[in-house]
């Protein structure tokens, strides 16, 4: 069943669960049950279940409004050190992350969903040398997606919307969309998360609602904050999604603090979000 515009919804990593029943057990306490799942990366995000975890999230009967993969060997420590880890920005990973990707897709499939959402790694400019062998492996990533009927989302933030555009027009893949996250691009300081929209909006397919305060020093990170505390303006960024004809969910990511201070900010984040739809 499709989910409804403007769902609220979370995503299952910043619940830090490890199972589907205490994925089910904390949506139930937060009075939600739209999810964003994660594939399971050994990484950040493992499953009790194993490959028993499609079936076993079918039958707890969430309401999944994507797939997230994120790749072993990804390093956010620094904006330097996902920028060498991240996506398929480094040469020597790619082969064996498109391996990756194929897991990813087929379990998306078998979650009965046709959008996985995942970091593409930084961008190249427009001049770099490594900007068409990188297209290259996007719209390789792109085929392999389509012939599952799967749609890819790239994660936003590491660029410029700007830059985001460009490259979205030059690959010329019509199921490569973009997962939109206003905070990531304070986080890496990389513009306006609302004029990012304006740019970005017909090809927005999901959202990750999330707040951040810009870095005070160059070159390192921001500031992650409870949702309404940063400076993303919630209120204007869900006023543009929906004038630039964005319907989907919206799904609350927390990444900061242990398990029970992120549910806690995960449901001050629906209250949040409630508040501003009900204006």
């Amino acid at each position: 069943m499709p989910v409804e515009p403007y769902a609220i919804g979370v995503c299952s990593w910043s619940l830090q669960v490890t199972s589907v029943p205490e994925l089910r057990r904390i949506l139930d306490q937060l009075g939600t049950n739209v999810i964003q799942i994660a594939a399971g990366d050994p990484h950040h995000a493992s499953w009790e279940e194993g490959d028993a975890m499609p079936e076993a999230a079918r039958a707890a009967g969430f309401d999944i409004t994507a797939v997230m993969l994120g790749f072993p060997g990804e390093d956010y420590t620094s904006p330097q050190t996902i920028q060498e880890t991240g996506g398929f920005g480094n040469p020597s990973t790619r082969a064996e992350r498109m391996e990756r990707l194929g897991w990813a897709l087929d379990r998306c499939t078998a979650l009965g969903q046709n959008l996985l959402t995942l970091h593409g790694g930084f961008l190249p400019e427009p001049e770099a040398a490594d900007r068409k062998p990188f297209l290259d492996t996007l719209g390789q990533a792109a085929a392999l997606a389509k012939s599952k009927g799967v749609t890819l989302g790239l994660e936003t933030g590491q660029e410029t919307a700007d830059l985001l555009r460009r490259t979205l027009d030059d690959l010329r893949c019509e199921n490569v969309k973009v997962n939109f996250d206003p905070a990531n691009m304070l986080l890496y300081d990389m513009g306006d998360p609302i004029r990012a929209v304006e740019i970005l909006g017909p090809d927005i397919c999901s959202v990750h609602c999330k707040d951040a305060n810009r870095p005070t020093t160059r070159g390192e990170w921001g500031e992650e904050v409870p949702l309404g505390q940063g400076q993303v303006n919630m209120q204007a960024f869900v006023e543009t999604l929906k004038r630039v004809g964005y319907q989907g969910p919206l799904v609350i990511e927390r990444e900061v603090g242990d398990q029970q201070q992120r549910i806690a900010d995960c449901a001050h984040g629906i209250r949040v979000l409630r508040e501003i739809l009900a204006r």
